[in-house]
């Protein structure tokens, strides 16, 4: 491990070193990303955890598409960790009992016209013990393309604490990087296209290079819980990272809990709009088998979805803040901007924006997101917004005079 970690540093410190990091966001063509936009889709871990299986995975791509959230932009469908089985002789990947053939079981979600992903990491061993990647990198990525896998999270895991150990951030940084970098040179020897997710939790500043290893996106963030306090605290964190992004290389603040039980509605809907606000990944992480028709509302909103996988790909940022109270706005294609008044307060409160704060001259035509209801043309919005909620404003481009 220490000569593999040592010839790891060499590597990544050569590769980074022609590297600004203000520049490394932009180092990777848009054109050769396999996520234009930012994905959508679904992933195992947060609901079921280790509990999942060959028929919950399959009944997850058929709610998929029942409930009409794949008409809606929902494409992945994501196997997180415990699918790993032992290694052979050759030392080639299988899948445990749980997953008895995972070629057709991507033939199958295929045939739902979705995708498929998979899980690994880097290191020995995956966060829950399972086979990991490290030594194996060109193998498994093989045996992913020959199962049919569309989608790779690559997790940090056992990794760790060799990064957390290094003596400087840029010698963290040049571990991450040549091992990130090394399954992403796997990856595209196979031919076959996928979506590579960094994970890694934000650590050693992974925004700077993830687009220079070939990441279409990368974890920003330790990981989501269920829970007001700790989603709110992971996107409010995004402030200040939206430079580091663009069309194909996505900023990832983590998993959507939307409908897991952990928060009611209108924190729901504040969780999706800051997302979406921020131009992040929308994996949702619920039993598709059991949705409320409240949960599905939330999910499938098209107002909010539109704004998330705007064409423009810009990601949006905090406007200004007065204690729990937040306003964020995010430039959209043609001119129009999403503007999202967040309150944080245990109470309802009076909220506004002017159209003079968002760089607007004179009035413009504001609609409702949530609400989808057009609001007319104003200069000074203002509206009393529930506590832990938010409204969505979508604002108008004003026409060429």
């Amino acid at each position: 491990m220490t000569r593999r970690i040592g010839t790891a540093l060499r590597v990544g410190m050569g590769a980074l070193a022609a590297l600004t990091w203000a520049a490394a966001a932009q180092a990777a063509p848009a054109a050769a990303t396999a996520a234009p936009t930012p994905p959508m889709g679904w992933n195992s871990w947060n609901h079921f955890a280790g509990k999942i299986d060959d028929a919950t995975v399959r009944a997850q791509a058929d709610a998929m598409v029942a409930s009409g959230l794949a008409r809606a932009g929902y494409r992945y469908i994501n196997i997180d960790d415990t699918w790993e089985g032992e290694r052979d002789a050759q030392g080639v990947i299988h899948a445990n009992s749980k997953f008895p053939d995972m070629k057709a079981l991507a033939d199958y979600v295929h045939s739902k016209g979705l995708k498929l992903g998979i899980y690994s990491s880097p290191g020995a061993k995956t966060c829950a013990g399972y086979a990991g990647s490290l030594g194996h990198e060109a193998q498994d990525a093989r045996t992913y393309a020959e199962w049919g896998i569309d989608y790779l999270k690559y997790d940090l895991c056992s990794l760790t604490p060799s990064v957390e150990k290094a003596a400087t951030l840029e010698q963290g940084q040049a571990i991450e990087a040549a091992a990130y970098e090394k399954m992403r040179n796997a990856i595209k020897a196979t031919g076959r296209p996928m979506v590579y997710s960094l994970c890694q939790y934000g650590i050693n500043q992974t925004w700077r290079w993830g687009a220079s290893v070939g990441g279409d996106l990368w974890r920003t963030t330790g990981d989501i819980s269920d829970r007001f306090s700790r989603m709110i605290q992971i996107g409010l964190s995004q402030a200040g990272l939206a430079k580091f992004q663009k069309p194909g290389h996505w900023n990832d603040p983590d998993m959507l809990e939307v409908g897991n039980g952990g928060m009611n509605a209108t924190e729901y809907r504040t969780h999706m709009s800051l997302w979406a606000i921020l131009a992040a990944p929308l994996l949702a992480g619920n039993d598709l088998t059991k949705m409320s028709p409240e949960t599905l509302a939330i999910l499938g909103d098209k107002g909010v979805i539109a704004i998330d996988q705007d064409p423009m790909g810009r990601q949006g940022d905090r406007l200004h803040a007065e204690g729990p109270l937040e306003t964020w706005t995010r430039p959209l294609a043609g001119g129009a901007k999403a503007v999202g008044l967040f309150n944080l307060a245990d109470r309802p409160a009076y909220m506004q924006v002017t159209t003079a704060e968002l760089g607007l001259k004179g009035p413009a035509a504001l609609h409702d997101v949530w609400a989808d209801k057009d609001l007319g043309k104003q200069t000074t919005y203002r509206a009393i917004v529930p506590a832990h909620g938010v409204i969505l404003l979508r604002v108008a481009a004003k026409p060429a005079a």
